[in-house]
């Protein structure tokens, strides 16, 4: 029997958990749609969401398990909490920061961190951004990384020489 994934993050919108999880399954390989859940009228007077629509959406992102939850307008994303997706070359960068942005909040954009159209941070990273931050020269790779909005993968592994 397949084992459950213990951890599983759980991301609250206000109504926007199945369009938002659909694109984000069409950004990432190894993605699908695992599961919709919808209100009933049990709880109504608690949730106020009609009958029938979306309340819970499980779905995987290369491989890992994520909830939606239509929770209502009570809480919102903040930057306490991103998504870090780790890059191999600038071509997948700027995929994913183009695709995760589109729609986005561009004054959110600082040092790889951007904003999606829901308001959730990501992280568009190198893989090696932790080897590149450590040791001698972490002040001038962290220096090149202040500067920009996307990562620049090119200027960041000269500033790391």
């Amino acid at each position: 029997m397949a084992r459950v994934q213990r951890i599983t993050p759980c991301l609250w919108f206000d109504s926007e958990a199945e369009p938002a999880a659909n694109l984000y399954v069409s950004v990432f390989p190894n993605s699908r749609i695992k599961a919709i859940s919808r209100y009933g009228k049990a709880g109504f007077e608690v949730h106020q969401r009609p009958a029938g629509s979306v309340m819970v959406v499980t779905f995987d992102l290369d491989g890992q398990g994520f909830m939606g939850l239509n929770g209502g307008p009570a809480f919102k994303f903040t930057e306490a909490i991103s998504l870090v997706v780790n890059c191999d070359s600038q071509d997948e960068i700027d995929f994913y920061w183009n695709r995760l942005g589109e729609g986005g909040d561009p004054r959110a954009q600082q040092c790889g961190w951007l904003k999606d159209r829901y308001g959730l941070s990501w992280q568009i990273v190198p893989a090696a951004i932790e080897q590149m931050m450590s040791g001698p020269r972490a002040d001038r790779v962290m220096d090149a990384v202040m500067k920009m909005k996307k990562i620049d993968l090119p200027a960041l592994q000269a500033a790391a020489q």
